[in-house]
């Protein structure tokens, strides 16, 4: 049995309940009404169901219509790559996010561990400087 096949994976209730815990975030419709949560008014999470020209793109690897699935803003391109190529049971990417640093995450495929790191990181991401440094607590030598 592998680690996947043991852990818990996520479910949207995580999604939301992972973004509020993080400072400064809020809930918004996007795209068709679609969930998706920002950072002082800067996209890092979001709902994403696959388009008709995603699905053409991917052909038969393209995930089940039903599958929830996650956009996820990432650091950069080379973290992108990384995702994509290390776990591709899990991590995808479609044209249309071409030259944008963002994977799609096939939600009931990752473990919630991964999946919470995955968000810090992503709010991390996005979030101005001040407020990530706010929210590490103060550095070790005034602890």
């Amino acid at each position: 049995m592998t680690r996947r096949q043991t852990a818990v994976v996520a479910t949207w209730a995580d999604v939301r309940r992972l973004v509020a815990a993080l400072p400064d975030t809020d809930e918004h419709a996007s795209y068709g009404g679609l969930p998706s949560w920002r950072v002082r008014g800067e996209l890092f999470v979001w709902e994403r169901p696959l388009r008709g020209p995603d699905r053409a793109a991917l052909g038969p690897a393209a995930p089940d219509p039903a599958e929830p699935l996650l956009g996820v803003r990432v650091a950069d391109e080379g973290v992108k790559a990384a995702l994509v190529a290390d776990d591709p049971d899990v991590f995808l990417t479609i044209p249309h996010l071409d030259g944008y640093p963002a994977v799609v995450v096939r939600l009931d495929r990752i473990p919630l561990e991964e999946l919470a790191e995955l968000v810090e990181d992503a709010w991390r991401a996005r979030a101005p400087r001040r407020l990530v440094a706010g929210s590490d607590g103060p550095p070790a030598r005034d602890r």
